[in-house]
């Protein structure tokens, strides 16, 4: 679903990504993990199109969307969530919700004025839709209130909700469960693998707790340095000398002779 192909991102004299390549493969769900400056972070950002690559490209479902705007990525079906949340504080839940829908007539003026059936038509859509999601995140109860008042944990889920309104093909999660308690955490694991399981979403997420990284992915990348380390399920990555050396060793490692 995602090539990253020989990317390089520098920032002056700073390399942050360093001729990196690696694959997301369609329909399962991929972990990118590494000690904290790995480049993980910023290799997000490049293939949801915050950043450019300095060299190198990003493919999605075969298409090269290494300059394309975020929007223009977004609708070719790829989703993202951020480290903290981007809520809007002041909108409800459900407005929360519906802002983020996949068809938007009604940032159109001209739209609604002109065409006034259609965008009373994909407003109850929308609508719908968001109801669907509070159900299936099991919040319904949330729907009128202000997501400014929401908890860590909820906010999180709701991030996942404006993701699923966009109806992605790939979604990029930035350290879901980061700030969020036990019980919270755990069911947004058991939402994640169910998007994938019975929905075909592929997904790929940056995760620092390799326990749960363990019970969702398929596969996991490990970057150091702004490179790609090593690929491998979770156990071969736990008993890699090179892993071990990257997360306690201070972030250096030595190529294996």
């Amino acid at each position: 679903m995602i090539e990253f192909e020989n990317v390089t991102k520098a920032f002056g004299g700073l390399i942050a990504v360093d001729d990196c390549s690696f694959t997301i493969p369609t329909g399962e769900i991929t972990g990118l993990i590494g000690p904290n400056g790995a480049g993980k972070t910023t290799a997000f950002n490049i293939i949801a199109g915050l950043y450019y690559p300095t060299s190198g490209s990003v493919l999605f479902d075969g298409t090269d969307i290494s300059r394309l705007k975020a929007h223009a990525r977004q609708r070719l079906g790829l989703a993202r969530t951020f480290q903290l949340a981007h809520e809007f504080s002041k909108m409800t839940v459900l407005e929360n919700l519906m802002v983020a829908g996949s068809h938007p007539i009604g940032e159109s003026v001209i739209a609604a004025v002109f065409s006034p059936g259609r965008y009373r038509n994909e407003e109850r859509q929308a609508h719908a839709r968001a109801l669907e999601i509070l159900e299936f995140l099991e919040i319904p109860q949330l729907k009128d209130e202000l997501a400014g008042n929401l908890s860590g944990g909820q906010k999180k889920l709701l991030e996942l909700g404006r993701t699923l309104m966009q109806e992605p093909k790939a979604i990029l999660l930035d350290e879901i469960g980061a700030g969020v308690n036990r019980t919270l955490l755990s069911k947004i694991a058991d939402k994640i693998a169910m998007l994938n399981r019975e929905h075909g979403y592929t997904i790929c997420l940056i995760e620092h707790d390799l326990d749960y990284v363990s019970r969702l992915c398929n596969q996991v990348i490990v970057m150091a340095r702004g490179s790609v380390l090593m690929t491998g399920t979770v156990d071969e990555v736990r008993q890699d000398e090179r892993v071990i050396e990257a997360y306690f060793g201070g972030g250096h490692y030595e190529e294996a002779s």
